[in-house]
This record gives C-alpha cells, structure tokens and sequence, in this order.
C-alpha cells in the first residue's frame, strides 16, 4: 500500500519520507478515534516522520497534542521502530534551561527515549553562544538521546556558523533546514545563500507551505498562522484565488499545487504539514501524482507570478 517514497535527510540522517505530518493544533482539535485512523493511515501510505513540537510557553493555554501522539501510536498499534520522531527544542531559557533537560521533558510527555530528529527553534537573542550550543548538541547525539538535529528558519550564516562549530565539537553538524516555503514565499530557500548550504549537503525541511491554510483556500483561517516575514499576508489572500484558478486547470486541488511546488526544490527531503481530516491527508498525497504528471519545471513556471517575497524579504534574513 506504500506509495510516499523517501529521501535522506542531509548525508548522515535517515531516511525520511518526502511528506511529514505535523502536531501543532491538530491532535488536540480531533476526536481521538479519527485521529488514530489518520496517523495509522498515514503510515500504510508510507508517511514515517512525525513532528511533535510543542508550541507552548509560560502565560499560555497547556498544550497536550505531543501527549496525545504518545497514546495515538499505541492505538494504531504503530511500533516505535516504524516511525521517526522529530522534537522541537527551543532556545528562549537556553543555556540557563539546559538542552537535555528540556529534551527528557519533550521524551517523557511523547513516551520516547529518543529523538530521531531535532530542530532547533528560531534564534530570537543576538548574545547566542553557538559554540556552546554546538558541543551541547554533541553531547546529546553521543548520548544516543538525538538521531540528528537541523533548525528553523536561522539565516543562512547562522547555520554555517554553528555548523563549524559542530564540526569542531564531533557532530556532523546540522543536517536538515526547516524554511517557510510556498509558491509565495520562496525568496530564503530559493536564494545564494542557502544554495550554498544546500549544496554541501544540508536539506530541506518545507514547513507553511500553505501559510495556515490560505493558500488552500481558507480565506478566514480558524487557528494561529506562523509569523509574516517581510509582511506580505495581505498579497498571499490576494494570490490565493490565482494559485486556485492554476491548480483547477491543471485537474487538481490548491493544497496538491503548494505541495507539489515545494517538492521541486532539489534540496527538499520532505514536506511538513499539519491535516485534522482524511480528506486532506488523501488530498496532499496526491501532490505526488501531481509533480509526476506536470513535471517540476512547468510547475515552477506557472506558480511564478505568484511570488510574493521576491523584494520584500532578504534571503540571507532569518
């Protein structure tokens, strides 16, 4: 029944496939039955990387969608050994909050002893000591507790920094970008220096590839939408009905066109996104049809009057 196939993550990464499911607001907005169906169905297709990253933080609603992964693929009857679990790891409390310490908590609520994966939230302070952080995420992969590690949406000198630093500490080093990547945004992922980085064997982790929803169609979204670098939502509910008006003369839905662009990236190993219905599970599993059917280069070609960020974002940004 498998038909998602895979790619390795980075040089030294496993083997993860080229679509990836999401927990943040989906687990804990479903009726968990439906829930263990989606996933156990998403595994049949092939899908084995799992983000379950939590976004919770102190003066805010408890999150549990983690918690409630852990108790979803024991339902489904899913076995750790079929599944690569990937954790966020954030850096706001970082060095005082330690990495490991805040990893065992992630392990524990997600009933893990491992990640496979970890990526290493947004920097948002400019006194960041990379070198400490690299030998620290050394230590936690010498530990057997982290498979691999990449990050989310660093500026490309940013990487390469700490990937020296890594370097020098025994590890090989981040083997996986996650950008915001769409048929709007693409002015980071598809720029120089990215290229660069990319082409010494860093991949490509796309993530809001659907800006929450709008591109899919949902012109009034009902949940959170990830930040708006360069400011440019209004012209992405703007590009909306275009991207639709492409999809539908190409015989396939806005939300297969998104996915099947960002898997034309050479550097893309795999496509995360968040789905709370079957439908759209069986949805964007057809974006590889799609792909297969138009070819990447037509496809580049007819979503690129919709770029969005071309001048509004800098791609050596974060």
């Amino acid at each position: 029944m498998s038909t998602v196939p895979r790619r390795r993550i980075g040089t030294c990464g496993p083997e993860a496939s080229v679509l990836s499911l999401g927990s943040w607001h989906t687990y804990d907005r479903m009726d968990f039955a439906d829930a263990v169906a989606l996933v156990r169905h998403a595994v049949d297709l092939g899908i084995n990387l799992f983000d379950v990253g939590v976004y919770g933080f102190p003066g805010h609603p408890p999150v549990f969608t983690d918690v409630l992964f852990s108790a979803i693929v024991r339902a489904a009857g899913i076995a750790r050994d079929d599944y690569l679990l990937s954790e966020k790891l954030w850096l706001e409390g970082y060095p005082e909050q330690p990495l490991r310490d805040q990893l065992e908590r992630a392990l524990f609520r997600v009933g893990a002893d491992r990640a496979d994966l970890v990526v290493l939230g947004d920097i948002r302070r400019a006194d960041l000591d990379l070198r400490r952080l690299a030998a620290d995420l050394a230590d936690l992969e010498a530990a057997g507790l982290v498979g691999c590690w990449g990050v989310n949406n660093w500026s490309a000198t940013s990487v390469r920094t700490l990937r020296d630093h890594a370097l020098e500490a025994g590890s090989p080093g981040p083997q996986l970008a996650q950008l915001k990547y769409s048929p709007c945004r693409r002015s980071i992922p598809d720029g120089e220096p990215f290229a660069a980085l990319f082409a010494e064997g860093i991949s490509l982790q796309a993530s809001d590839v659907m800006e929450g929803g709008i591109l899919a169609g949902r012109a009034t979204p009902t949940r959170e939408i990830g930040r708006d670098p360069g400011g440019i939502r209004d012209q992405i509910m703007a590009a909306a009905k275009g991207l639709a008006e492409v999809a539908a003369d190409l015989d396939a839905t806005p939300a297969q066109l998104c996915v099947a662009f960002t898997l034309t990236h050479p550097a893309t190993c795999t496509v995360l996104f968040g789905v709370t219905r079957m439908r759209q599970l069986t949805d964007n599993v057809g974006a590889l049809a799609l792909l297969e059917r138009v070819g990447a280069e037509r496809l580049r070609e007819l979503v690129e009057p919709f770029w969005a960020d071309r001048d509004a974002v800098d791609p050596e940004g974060p």
